[in-house]
């Protein structure tokens, strides 16, 4: 009932038997019976799962309907819920009824400052990784990020997210010197940081310095699979660990993965889900890998946009109030995939307010939109097609629906 065609076969496939032998012309054909959760995504050409054989459309429904009651599932009934695009349409549709449960029509904008493009780390997936020569490395002096709050706050603006690379150059004193510079001239406003991987202690002056929230996307929940998309010097174990410090700290925590990743599998994405779990983060961010040029894996293949959109409306009823992004990577593979992000369960956009002439430079993947409607010049374009859709956007800072005095 399920199959799948391979661009080749694999070294993990040695472990396997093919069922099947056959040589045509000059192309080997085989055959294998190979749980799907196994299969890398990234070897994938052609997808044919069907479970129409096997599972009726009520059964299907049930599931749904299941997750949306109970925020859970088995992890049987979470591949097939991940595998059928047959049911899309029910799906989102009790993802976007749940979404305007927790936060009725609002969808939240953060204008989004990408501080620096220098990063100490060198993950094989990200174009500003350290080792590679052909990035555009830029950074924001404290002054320039404070012009981008005042021309945000003009604009309606908030929250503001200041999001970089792990750049030696912010000291702490630094940092929460700009958090507390940003929060005295505008209270009414929320600070999100995203500057990668800090000590307990750093963590816990930016809290006091006036921080909010920090997003810090775990990229995968399995340790063999993490150890594949980044150097040795990086840990599954300590990036786990900054997340819960984070939780201490007492910021609102986001967390997230790539999908379609180099070497991911069904059951990588099962044990995201399952982390989530663990963690109960307030925002989970997650996005299609979209390979960059210049590192790596230039090669392999982007993640499915399809199965993006798919992740986010599980994500929105197994984590009913979590905060949920349309990501610039799910626009960038789709035209209208901000649209969709929101029908599938999302409710926070980013629109870029970084200096333009900066924008270009923070190419953490090919094809990076930065302009239209990612840029926060365009806010007054996009709240209109966000009113077509039946939704608005308040001016408000968008807080987590289970906040305290929210």
């Amino acid at each position: 009932p399920m199959f799948c065609f391979i661009k080749s076969t694999p070294k993990y496939f040695d472990s396997f038997k093919p069922l099947y032998f056959h040589k045509y012309s000059d192309i080997n054909i085989k055959i294998f019976f190979i749980p799907l959760k196994y299969i890398y995504f990234s070897d994938i050409i052609l997808v044919g799962f069907e479970y129409k054989s096997n599972i009726s459309r009520n059964l299907m429904k049930k599931i749904i309907d299941n997750l949306f009651l109970q925020n859970n599932a088995e992890e049987d009934e979470l591949i097939k819920l991940i595998h059928s695009s047959e049911y899309d349409e029910y799906l989102f549709s009790k993802a976007s009824r749940m979404r305007k449960k927790y936060y009725g029509d609002n969808i939240y904008i953060r204008g989004l400052i990408e501080i620096s493009s220098y990063c100490k780390n060198d993950c094989y997936y990200c174009g500003i990784r350290a080792s590679n020569k052909y990035a555009q490395r830029f950074r924001l002096m404290p002054e320039q990020i404070l012009s981008c709050c005042d021309k945000g706050y003009e604009l309606g603006f908030r929250s503001f997210v200041l999001q970089g690379g792990e750049d030696v150059f912010y000291t702490d004193k630094l940092i929460c010197s700009i958090v507390s510079s940003i929060k005295e001239k505008y209270p009414d406003c929320a600070v999100t940081l995203s500057m990668g991987e800090k000590n307990a202690e750093s963590y816990l002056s930016y809290r006091r310095a006036g921080a909010d929230r920090y997003l810090l996307r775990h990229e995968t929940a399995n340790s063999i699979h993490y150890g594949k998309l980044h150097p040795k010097n990086m840990s599954l174990k300590n990036r786990k660990e900054c997340l819960f410090n984070l939780k201490k700290a007492g910021f609102q925590v986001g967390a997230g993965f790539m999908v379609g990743s180099p070497f991911q599998t069904m059951e990588n994405l099962i044990e995201d889900l399952r982390f989530l779990q663990e963690l109960q983060p307030e925002m989970i961010g997650i996005g299609p890998f979209i390979s960059h040029k210049d590192t790596p894996f230039s090669q392999y293949g982007n993640g499915s946009a399809e199965l993006t959109l798919r992740m986010i409306a599980i994500i929105r009823l197994m984590f009913p109030a979590v905060l949920l992004p349309a990501t610039t990577a799910l626009a960038t593979l789709l035209p209208d995939g901000r649209e969709r992000g929101i029908k599938a369960g999302a409710n926070v956009l980013m629109p870029n307010l970084s200096p333009v002439e900066t924008r270009e430079k923070y190419s953490l993947y090919d094809n990076k939109i930065h302009s239209g409607e990612e840029a926060a010049e365009s806010l007054k374009y996009l709240k209109q097609k966000i009113s077509s859709a039946g939704c608005n956007i308040p001016i408000n800072r968008g807080d987590y629906a289970g906040l305290k005095n929210n």
